[in-house]
């Protein structure tokens, strides 16, 4: 068996030969016509471009809203970190998060929430001050006998 595949007779035409005397149809200008600035070589214009017209785009209004220039943002940082980075009754809150290098200190951080995650089993007991804390990982931390305290 031969493996050689061909297209069927048809499939494969010749590209159309453009500028090649007047006897081939599409001879002299090529098809662009006279004069313009679509006759040169490269003339044209921009996409969108409507001869100088203010732009479709342009004439239309902006539509949506977006809400992240007023949200706030958070930091969120994981029982397992604090597991294996503060010792047994340690103090969490923002201060301590950024000495052990957790959290950058930075001037963002004022206008962002610090979240506490997670839901591994904790072997050590912490208070936590921090923004929010999720559910799970309050109920870790409160069944290993630390306790949590909303800042905010």
């Amino acid at each position: 068996m031969e493996n050689k595949l061909l297209a069927p007779i048809g499939a494969n035409k010749n590209p159309y030969r453009k500028g090649r005397g007047k006897a081939s149809g599409n001879g002299r200008t090529g098809g662009r016509g006279f004069r313009g600035q679509n006759s040169r070589s490269g003339g044209g214009v921009r996409l969108g471009f409507e001869g100088g017209q203010t732009p479709l785009f342009r004439r239309l209004p902006r539509r949506g809203f977006n809400n992240s220039k007023y949200s706030t943002p958070i930091i969120e940082v994981t029982l397992e970190l604090l597991e294996r980075l503060f010792d047994n009754g340690s103090i969490i809150n923002a201060e301590t998060l950024v000495e052990r290098n957790l959290i950058k200190e930075h001037k963002s951080i004022k206008n962002s929430e610090i979240k506490v995650i997670g839901n591994q089993e904790l072997t050590k007991k912490f208070t936590v001050n921090v923004d929010r804390v999720s559910k799970n990982a309050q109920a870790m931390i409160e069944k290993a006998g630390g306790s949590v305290t909303l800042t905010n």
